[in-house]
């Protein structure tokens, strides 16, 4: 079955060091690339995942040292959920304790157990115990056990003034289906894609409308598995919703279009391939500073610019 659901998730965050601390040694995920914003390369483009770096793993970051506070409110990315093994509850809530990270008390969702905390620049994440998932291949590099290493994106959050028109976009354009309703939220599934496979839709009529800053997602990658899929997603969103995608963009690892959603988010639409290895080897990802070919020649004063990080 084709596979559906989210490629990636990105955020703009605070100082570069804390935020790569905090991802890799806290959370224990792996750097699989490390370049720059490709429109703004004086800042760097962080990406975290498992240990191929696929799609429904990567995690990506912004981070700018002064970036001002974003604001959580409507048109907006609400939470950012990780996959974990039922069993590892009780070792990640001893974990976010034993590192002095926010977080609440363990709560049920959809039948679901979900413990939500928050990385330093107050970006909201959740993990999620999801059952049989413990023979998954998980990536440690001794930070966090593998037994309870993260496996990938459950679900991302989406707080809107109406959820109707976002999920017509899901389900028309994407694939995904609804599959029920707890309170104020609808959730929908892509088939049975388990890595990103859900999104959530918060209604919130009249709530605040949120602002971008530090801790706050920029945009949500959805997955196309190539060329030609992308191309029926943008058809089918100008003919039948009569939104307008930009051109296609080549980022090196994928290649996206860009859409503003009927709620006000960002969306982006990301072929699976070339994939994080097209540039260096598998077991090397992240260690080196990766260019785009045409800012190779600027690499003295992009690496003079760039944030010392280790």
């Amino acid at each position: 079955m084709r596979q559906n659901g989210i490629h990636h998730v990105t955020a703009i965050a605070g100082p570069a060091q804390r935020n790569l601390d905090f991802y890799t040694r806290t959370l224990g995920l792996r750097l699989v690339k490390k370049t720059v914003n490709f429109d703004d390369p004086s800042t760097f483009h962080f990406y975290f995942g498992d240990e191929a770096g696929q799609p429904g793993t990567i995690l990506t970051f912004f981070p700018w040292e002064h970036a001002a506070p974003g604001r959580l409110g409507i048109g907006e990315t609400q939470e950012t959920v990780f996959r974990v093994p039922e069993g590892s509850i009780g070792y990640w809530t001893h974990r976010l304790v034993e590192k002095g990270v926010s977080h609440e008390v363990p709560q049920k969702r959809f039948g679901e157990t979900v413990l939500a905390f928050k990385d330093p620049d107050g970006m909201r994440l959740a993990l999620v115990a999801v059952p049989g998932i413990e023979g998954e291949p998980a990536w440690s590099d001794g930070e966090v056990p593998v037994e309870h290493a993260i496996r990938g994106f459950h679900s991302v959050s989406l707080l809107l003034d109406k959820a109707a028109p976002t999920g017509a976009i899901l389900t028309d354009v994407f694939g995904f289906t609804e599959i029920g309703r707890e309170e104020s939220v609808t959730r929908y599934k892509a088939g049975d894609t388990a890595l990103g496979g859900i999104v959530d839709l918060r209604e919130a009529g009249g709530f605040l409308p949120g602002r971008p800053g530090a801790g706050t997602v920029h945009h949500i990658a959805f997955r196309a598995e190539n060329d030609e899929v992308q191309a029926q997603m943008v058809e089918k969103l100008l003919r039948n919703h009569g939104i307008r995608a930009t051109e296609q963009k080549d980022r090196d690892y994928f290649r996206a279009v860009y859409f503003r959603e009927p709620g006000g988010l960002l969306f982006e639409i990301a072929t699976d391939a070339p994939g994080f290895a097209v540039d260096e080897p598998a077991d090397a990802l992240g260690q080196a500073l990766k260019l785009p070919r045409f800012l190779e020649p600027n690499r003295p004063a992009i690496e003079a610019v760039l944030p010392k990080v280790a």
